[in-house]
This record gives C-alpha cells, sequence and structure tokens, in this order.
C-alpha cells in the first residue's frame, strides 16, 4: 500500500505523541491525519515543511524511497526572501559547501507561485520592503534541513518549503492535510 499524504506546517513527522518541550501543548502528528494501520513514512519531512510524505506498508519500498543510495528525485517549491538572479542560483547548480558536506549539483529554476497553493496557518513572515521570489528545486540527496540551508548559504533564506515530488509520486490534487490511497 501507498498512501500520499499533504503534510500540513507544524505536524510532526511521527505517529507517537509529540513531546512538547517548556510546558507548551505538544503539535499534531500523523496520527491526527492518517488512521490506516501499519503503515510508517518513508523518510522525513521537517515540521516547519509542508507537501508530499510517503507512507507504505511496504519495508522494501520505503528503503528504496528514503535511503539515499537509491537517488530519486526531491522536487521542492521554496519560496526565499529576496530576488535571486541566475549568477545567484550558480553555487546551488554546481554544489554548496555547507561545512558538514557539499551539496551535489542541484537543478534549479525560477518559477511562479505554484498554482491553486493553499494557504499556510500561520502565513509566513513577508516585509513590505523585501520581495520573495519562488524557486523549483531538485535535489537526490534530501540531508538534514538541506534546501533550507543551501538557499541561506547563497543568501536568500527561505520563507516556506513545499516538497511536491519523490521520484515519479507527485503532490496533485491532494488538499492540504489530505492523503490519498494508490
Amino acid at each position: 500500500m501507498i498512501v500520499l499524504f499533504n503534510k500540513p506546517f507544524n505536524v510532526v513527522c511521527q505517529f507517537s505523541p509529540h513531546d512538547p518541550k517548556n510546558g507548551k501543548p505538544g503539535l499534531p502528528t500523523l496520527k491526527d491525519f492518517i488512521a490506516i494501520p501499519n503503515v510508517y513514512a518513508a523518510g522525513r519531512l521537517d515540521t516547519d515543511s509542508e507537501g508530499l510524505l510517503i507512507l507504505t506498508d511496504d519495508g522494501a519500498l520505503q528503503h528504496k524511497l528514503s535511503h539515499p543510495k537509491h537517488k530519486e528525485i526531491k522536487t521542492y517549491w521554496a519560496q526565499v526572501e529576496g530576488a535571486p538572479g541566475d549568477d545567484d542560483l550558480k553555487p546551488l547548480r554546481t554544489g554548496v559547501d555547507l561545512g558538514d558536506f557539499v551539496t551535489q549539483p542541484a537543478l534549479v529554476r525560477i518559477i511562479q507561485e505554484p498554482h491553486g497553493l493553499w494557504l499556510r496557518a500561520p502565513p509566513i513572515r513577508e516585509r513590505k520592503a523585501i520581495p520573495t521570489t519562488w524557486l523549483e528545486i531538485k535535489i537526490v540527496e534530501g540531508k538534514n534541513r538541506q534546501v533550507r540551508r543551501m538557499t541561506a548559504k547563497i543568501g536568500f533564506p527561505t520563507l516556506r518549503l513545499i516538497r511536491y515530488a519523490i521520484g515519479s509520486y507527485k503532490l496533485e490534487n491532494i488538499a492540504i492535510g489530505n492523503y490519498q490511497i494508490l
């Protein structure tokens, strides 16, 4: 079984209850959205990121989708602060030294705001004097907070990050907080 889930912002990618810190209430988890037994996430998506999360009951498929050696292309839409030009994006296309590793070259292009994009709750922080730009970024690694670190490294911090696709699986016609069983 394959489940495609459109994960909202501030949802933790686990089924067990979220352990709150500093006395704050726990965040919602996958259990609050998906009532299907014995499925597990194939990879993770940060709590502050949105979009496609694949869940499955097939251990071999879970391994194929989440293990770096299989190099599944992951497509992200990143809304960044500022207006990068083509020269600004060159480091992303050649590999960025993030200190603990150098990224593999990414496919990057400037895009219009994706059509039919849902509102994020809460909305992103925007400044009147600083524009924002949408980028489509395709990577094969998917290390911890990689896209956010890449855009910050070139001087354009990510304000909103949405994973649109993993390999041939895409987030099409799945409303935020909903899932589709394939």
